[in-house]
C-alpha cells in the first residue's frame, strides 16, 4: 500500500466532516447544551420531548458519539468527552435554559428512560446535578417580577409616607380649628 492510499483511507469522508462542523456551530450558537441518555425512549415519546422543549428554545438531536466528540473538542468543551457513552443525545438551548432544564427533568420525571447526564452552560461545564439545579430555577418571568416586586416596595412605602404628611397635617389643623371653635 503507497503512502497516498494511506492517505486516501484515513481521511474523513466529506458527509462526516460537514456534520462535526454543524455540531461545532450549534454548540457555538447554543446558551447551553444539556446531554442526555435516550436508551428505551420510543419515537413517540421523543418526538413528545422535542415539543417539550420547543417553547424554551431548546432543540434536541442524536449525533454519533465520535462525531459529537470531535465537535466538543473543537469548540473547546472537551469536558463533555466523558459523558458522551452510549446513546447519547444533545439539547442545544438557545433561549430559556431554566426552561430547557425544567422540561427535560418533567420528562425524565414521567420517564425514567431519559437520563440526565451534564452539559454545559456556556463554557462552564454541568454535572447532573447541575442541570437539576438549574432546573429548580424559577422562569426569567418569574425572576423579573420578584425583581420589580423588590424595587417597587421601597417606592410604595415612600409615596404612603409622603402622602400621610399633608393628610395628618390637613388632620391636626382641623382640629384644632375645631377646638378654637368650641
Amino acid at each position: 500500500m503507497t503512502d497516498t492510499a494511506t492517505a486516501e483511507v484515513r481521511a474523513p469522508r466529506p458527509e462526516k466532516v460537514e456534520t462535526v462542523a454543524k455540531i461545532a456551530e450549534r454548540l457555538r450558537g447554543s446558551d447551553a447544551v444539556f446531554v442526555t441518555e435516550y436508551r428505551g425512549l420510543t419515537v413517540t415519546q421523543l418526538a413528545s420531548l422535542r415539543n417539550s422543549l420547543r417553547p424554551a428554545g431548546a432543540e434536541y438531536a442524536v449525533y454519533k458519539n465520535t462525531l459529537a466528540r470531535f465537535a466538543v473538542r473543537e469548540v473547546g468543551l472537551e469536558g463533555l468527552e466523558e459523558i458522551l457513552v452510549g446513546p447519547t443525545a444533545l439539547t442545544f438551548v438557545a433561549g430559556d435554559v431554566a426552561a430547557a432544564a425544567k422540561a427535560l427533568r418533567d420528562v425524565s420525571k414521567s420517564n425514567p428512560n431519559l437520563v440526565l447526564k451534564g452539559g454545559a452552560l456556556g463554557a462552564t461545564l454541568l454535572g447532573a446535578g447541575d442541570v437539576a439545579a438549574l432546573a429548580d430555577l424559577p422562569s426569567r418571568e418569574e425572576l423579573l417580577a420578584r425583581f420589580a416586586g423588590a424595587l417597587q416596595a421601597p417606592l410604595t412605602k415612600t409615596a404612603g409616607l409622603l402622602q400621610a404628611l399633608p393628610r395628618n397635617f390637613a388632620y391636626g389643623l382641623s382640629a384644632l380649628i375645631d377646638k378654637q371653635a368650641a
